[in-house]
Order: structure tokens, then sequence, then C-alpha cells
């Protein structure tokens, strides 16, 4: 730029972004993009049975936690400063019809009724989709000839997404990438009184080999092909905008891009062309890595924690799930 690289005579007058680095104090003061704990959303694994606490071994840090526990690992998110919570259930049985989704006494309805009755204040955000309930693990119907049946599984997301914001969600994140399902969950929730409650919409979900972890950790690997007849083809974003606009639409509130990492250029064009509030997935793969590589000795963990978080941010996404967020909470509070 001009008034960067013209010459002068006088070298002092040169402008100098170092200047504004040779501090800790000053770097902080003109820090363009800053990372709080309110950006953050917790994702919790919720299981059947009582005492359970167990380590899910590819995420280290995060658990398996039973309905009777639940309470107390959300009290940890609360004191760390995250007020929000994804729940995710692992039901007793899974079946063709994703029974154990909808109904009023599934892992994640009684999960957020205890939630909502221990902590009041804390964001209950019900992941809205099928693959961990059924029996086949994909996220809608599977019809004799393999393929997945869109309108009936807008059915039982519809049903999924009321019965959540019956027994307490203060949000539902339908996470399927069915056709419709936004518009279907909206105008069902208005119809039963619901309006008031939002819809974070996993809008542009990419097809990606960094779910592996959290499928062991949900339990919920197709047992055959794959979802790329309904999530995204990783090379593409034109088709990404179109996805957002149409969820837009059909009446989300909040925007997902998932996952994060590899899509921070859509994450960008998404906050860019829409005046909607946007949330990214650091998701299960992109959070082993950095584990791992830290437990090898290879990187600074921590560093790269806060450098990956603050890319997100710095893209667009002013929320943030992510399985760092109680660890990266407590390290913010630190720098205070």
């Amino acid at each position: 730029m001009e008034h960067v690289t013209r010459v002068v005579g006088d070298l002092s007058l040169v402008q100098r972004p170092r200047r504004l680095r040779e501090t800790s104090a000053l770097r902080h003061m003109v820090q363009e993009t800053q990372l709080n704990p309110s950006d953050f959303i917790f994702p919790m694994f919720v299981v059947p049975g009582s005492g359970v606490k167990r380590e899910i071994p590819p995420m280290p840090g995060n658990y398996h936690v039973s309905l009777d526990l639940i309470a107390d690992e959300a009290a940890e998110v609360l004191d760390a400063g995250v007020p929000a919570v994804m729940l995710f259930g692992i039901p007793e049985s899974k079946d063709e019809e994703a029974t154990g989704a909808w109904t009023d006494d599934g892992i994640v309805q009684q999960a957020t009724r205890k939630l909502k009755e221990s902590h009041s204040d804390l964001i209950v955000i019900t992941d809205t989709c099928l693959c961990e309930y059924m029996s086949h693990g994909h996220c809608g119907v599977v019809n004799e000839d393999g393929y997945i049946e869109n309108d009936v599984s807008v059915d039982i997301l519809t049903r999924t997404a009321v019965s959540q914001v019956q027994a307490g969600a203060d949000m539902v994140a339908p996470s399927d990438m069915m056709d419709g399902r936004i518009g279907a969950i909206r105008r069902a929730l208005d119809e039963e009184g619901m309006s008031r409650i939002p819809i974070m919409s996993y809008a542009a979900k990419y097809a990606t080999c960094f779910y592996g972890p959290f499928r062991v950790a949900a339990e919920s690997a197709p047992a055959f092909g794959d979802r790329r007849s309904y999530q995204m083809d990783p090379a593409n974003v034109r088709e990404a905008l179109r996805e957002v606009e149409l969820d837009v639409t059909e009446g989300a509130d909040i925007l997902m891009v998932k996952p994060a990492l590899p899509y921070l250029d859509v994450i960008c064009r998404v906050r860019e062309a829409f005046n909607v509030p946007v949330a990214a997935y650091n998701v299960s793969g992109e959070f082993a890595m950095i584990k791992a590589a830290a437990q090898n000795g290879w990187i600074d963990g921590e560093a790269a924690m806060m450098e990956v978080l603050t890319s997100i941010k710095r893209a667009g996404a002013g929320v943030i799930l992510t399985y760092f967020a109680k660890d990266a909470a407590r390290l913010l509070n630190k720098r205070q």
C-alpha cells in the first residue's frame, strides 16, 4: 500500500506495524479477533446406566456420562464459563424407525429434563438426528433399495424436535441434511406453541473423514454404504451457499458449517453472504489430531488449541461447537 511502501527521507516516519507487537499488552490491545468462553458450546454424550463416566478413547478428556452424573458434568461446563451444551444420546436399543429419538422417555429427553432441573441457566441444545437411534446408522429411513427416504425421515425428525423441546430443550439442532427439514420443524414447533424456540441448522455439513472419532463416541457408524448421498461433497462451496439460503428461507436462526478447519473458506463465505449468526463445529477428528500430536510431543497442544479456535472465529463463526470448550474457557479465564 502507498502509505507503507513510499520512500521517505526519514525512516522514523515510515509506518511500522511491529511497533504494536512489542509487548503482550500492546498485542492484546490491538487484537482483531478475541475468543470468549461465551463463544463455545460443549458436546456431551449421554448413555444409559448409572455411575458411568467412561473416557472416549479417541477423544481424551471427553466422556460417556450416565443420566445420574450428567448434572455434575454440566456443572463443570458452567464453572468454566461455557454457557451451552449440545446433547448426543446413545440409546439402550436401536431400530429402523429411530424410536429412541422421539419417544418421551428417550435418552436425550431424560437428560434434558435433568439438566434443566439442576441448571436452569444452562442452554441445552439437542442434536436432532436419527443416526444414533437407527439400527443401520444412517440419518434417515432406508427403503428396500437402500435409498434414504427424505420425506419420511423429515416426519420423524420433526417428531423428534417437538419431543426434545417438550422435554425442555432451549434449542434444536437438525444435523441430518435431509431436504426441507428446517421448514417442517419450524412449522411443527410453531403449531405446538413453541415459536420462541430457535433452530440451529447444520446448513452445510460435509461428508468428511474427520467424523471418525465421533462415530465411535456416538456408536453411529453406518452399517453399510456411506452418507455421501445426503452430506455435501467437500469440493463444493457454491452448493453450500444454496443449502444455507434454503435453510434461512425455511426459518433457521443459526447456521452451522461442519467441519470447521478444512472449511474456513465456507464459514467466511456464509458469514459474508447472510446476516444470520454463524456457527462452526470443530469436529472430533480435528480435536483428535491435536490431542494425538500433543501427546507425542510434536506440538504444543494448548497453543494449537487456541490458534485453531481463533482461526475459526476469525473466519466468521460467532459460535463454536468444540470438544476443547472447557479447556479453552479455563485458559481464557486465567489470561484475564
